[in-house]
């Protein structure tokens, strides 16, 4: 049953159908080695125990009688504690949501649910989703597997670490400025920021209702492509076509932007990034490189848009209870509180002006998917930045925001390690609604390399030998 935990769900669900395991077992299991490890790791605030035995004895009964409700038959997966579940509690990360009940499940949890998906818990996060590391000062931090010294990206870090722990098959997080994509590549896992709302919001606490994104967490490029179609709205994917399958990248056209993207990357994780792109480039694919005009002021729109509409979300709360937020999150919504209403309209104005200038450059030149490195500094350690400096650490850690201005898909691989064993992650960003090209690309890279994207079992023993 060990071996278990570190397949792709592709590989369990047909261990599920023909009996090989049963849901039941696996959730036991499952919750077995949560109880064991995270202690250390600390992945996840809430375990669901008793709804996901529950969900799972329905699963069970009903895989007997021949009934499969879909590719999730049966799969635990962890959601970030974002989502809201009906009947049990959703922190978002903080002390304010601590005892609130959702009445309700998220859109999201619904379809899960439908598929067959058994939630296990509810995930780790930065508070509120403000920020990159998931250093948690209510719920505690969640550790990087890799080395439980260092940090594991946020804000969907717990996430991230429930993957790459073997603790999930999948994860659910949100992305509002890298925060799926930076604790995948610093966790070792696959993350997907799809287009633009093609996953509802509903039920999800917002953060900046117009960089909001929703996406899956896992192993390999096609497990994500298989929690998409599951999440995605019915009728928007339509305009998406998952059934891309490529052999090679011949006739894949690849553009860098080596201004501001390339900038400020560690050496050492310099030289994976551009043997990733060497590889691409064996593979068929043809590498442009190209300018992009205003990257600067696309930055700051994106600040200004991510401060004036946290804010407007938290103003009553804050106003009444500040003092029950993180110190890193109070200076956060100070400076969402002195952004002026010319300048967030401005904001607005400049990023659909850059999303038209970006999709004109990709139509023009014919470009297939952006490439760029995920994260350019590995992951440092716990504690060693203060509140005041953890306000930039988005910008500090990766090369992702720009990819909310856009509402792009954009796709994270693992793309090798450090000399320290710390991950290291590449993305491609493609055109609206073309996910099954930005997937079918990611797939391809992925088979070539071979990427283990979880921990090695003699690893996770060392992590069970520390507790």
């Amino acid at each position: 049953m060990e071996n278990v935990f570190f397949k792709d769900i592709e590989s369990v669900a047909q261990m599920l159908k023909v009996q090989e395991v049963s849901p039941i077992d696996l959730t036991k299991k499952l919750l077995e080695r949560i109880q064991s490890i995270n202690p250390v790791l600390n992945a996840y605030i809430t375990l669901m125990s008793k709804d996901a035995l529950e969900q799972a004895t329905v699963l069970e009964k009903e895989l007997k009688e021949g009934i499969i409700r879909g590719s999730l038959h049966g799969i635990p997966i962890a959601l970030k504690d974002i989502f809201e579940t009906k009947g049990s509690v959703t922190t978002s990360g903080s002390r304010i949501f601590e005892n609130f009940i959702s009445q309700k499940d998220a859109e999201i949890v619904k379809l899960l649910k439908k598929a067959g998906a058994i939630i296990i818990g509810k995930a780790n996060l930065h508070e509120f989703a403000m920020g990159a590391t998931t250093e948690n000062p209510h719920y505690g931090p969640s550790r990087n597997p890799w080395n439980i010294l260092k940090i594991p990206g946020g804000s969907s870090g717990g996430s991230a670490v429930a993957v790459a722990a073997g603790m999930a098959f999948a994860a659910i997080g949100t992305d509002t400025g890298g925060s799926i994509r930076l604790p995948s590549a610093l966790c070792g896992v696959v993350g997907l920021k799809p287009t633009y709302d093609l996953i509802s919001t509903d039920g999800c606490t917002p953060l900046s209702k117009s960089l909001d994104h929703i996406g899956p967490m896992t192993r390999t490029v096609a497990d994500s492509r298989i929690l998409l179609q599951v999440m995605a709205d019915a009728k928007k994917l339509e305009r998406v076509d998952l059934s891309i399958r490529l052999k090679d990248l011949k006739g894949v056209k690849v553009a860098i932007c080596k201004d501001y993207f390339f900038e400020g990357m560690d050496e050492e994780i310099a030289i994976h990034i551009h043997q990733a792109l060497a590889k691409l480039e064996n593979l068929g694919a043809e590498i442009i490189e190209v300018d992009i005009v205003g990257i600067q002021e696309a930055l700051q729109a994106q600040k200004i848009i991510f401060k004036a509409e946290a804010y407007a979300f938290h103003e009553s709360m804050f106003m009444d209870k500040s003092h029950l937020y993180g110190e890193d999150i109070q200076f956060r919504l100070q400076a969402g509180k002195d952004v002026l209403a010319s300048e967030y309209i401005q904001a607005k104005q400049y990023q659909q002006a850059f999303q038209q200038h970006i999709e004109h450059k990709m139509q023009a030149e014919q470009i297939d998917v952006f490439f760029s490195p995920t994260n350019i500094i590995p992951p440092f350690d716990i504690g060693s930045v203060g509140p005041e400096e953890s306000v930039n650490n988005i910008f500090r850690l990766g090369k992702t925001p720009l990819g909310n201005l856009l509402g792009l898909p954009i796709l994270s691989v693992p793309c090798g390690f450090t000399s320290e064993r710390l991950p290291i992650g590449f993305q491609i960003m493609g055109r609206m609604f073309e996910e099954g090209k930005v997937l079918a690309i990611g797939e391809v890279y992925e088979q070539s390399e071979g990427w283990v994207s979880y921990l090695e079992r003699n690893e996770v023993y060392q992590i069970e030998k520390t507790m």
